[in-house]
């Protein structure tokens, strides 16, 4: 065997060394381009169909009314999970605000760990949309909720169990596409 021909498989090798990292690269790119890209916006959940957890929480420094699973069952609701320093709450306010006033669901909120003087500067700048809010100042509440993040919308029907969850900032479309056509489902199996 010449020197030539023991040479060749040698490049060969050193190509595809080098070539490894590169390939590895492109899968790796090519996943996080499709997570860009996919555009589900929904999360699955476990609590889908089940009884809300049991739960207690006293209100916000300056609100009358905590929140507890109680207050939660005899009517369709909205559950907002909220905090003061989540900036896509910020996003979504406006939308949960304009929804409260039209009234026709109730909304309610889990403040999650937040500073009651942040919260309730929070509420006066952009509106306060909660007819009770439940301050989760240990995040306990939130955990039992399966809650991943702020914000996460939930609709809960009549009997206290959850019927949906939006995850992240709703925009109106997903209010309008999601969220309140679960609600106006449900309101109407209550009438029937």
């Amino acid at each position: 065997m010449s020197n030539q021909d023991q040479a060749a498989p040698k490049w060969r090798w050193s190509l595809l060394i080098a070539a490894l990292p590169a390939a590895v690269f492109a899968a790796i790119a090519a996943a996080f381009l499709w997570g860009l890209f996919n555009n589900e916006d929904s999360l699955p959940s476990t609590m889908i169909g089940r009884d809300i957890p049991e739960f207690d929480l006293p209100p916000i420094e300056g609100r009358e009314n905590g929140l507890s699973t109680s207050d939660l069952r005899g009517e369709v609701s909205l559950v907002n999970v909220w905090a003061s320093w989540c900036v896509p709450c910020r996003v979504e306010m406006p939308l949960l605000v304009e929804l409260s006033q039209t009234g026709s669901v109730s909304i309610h909120g889990i403040n999650l760990k937040d500073k009651p003087a942040a919260a309730r500067r929070f509420l006066a700048e952009l509106g306060d949309p909660y007819d009770r809010i439940g301050a989760d100042s240990s995040g306990r509440a939130s955990i039992d909720w399966g809650v991943y993040g702020v914000p996460e919308t939930f609709v809960i029907d009549s009997k206290g169990r959850i019927a949906y969850k939006h995850v992240g900032p709703f925009n109106r479309h997903s209010l309008e596409n999601d969220i309140l056509p679960v609600v106006r489902r449900l309101q109407q199996e209550q009438g029937a």
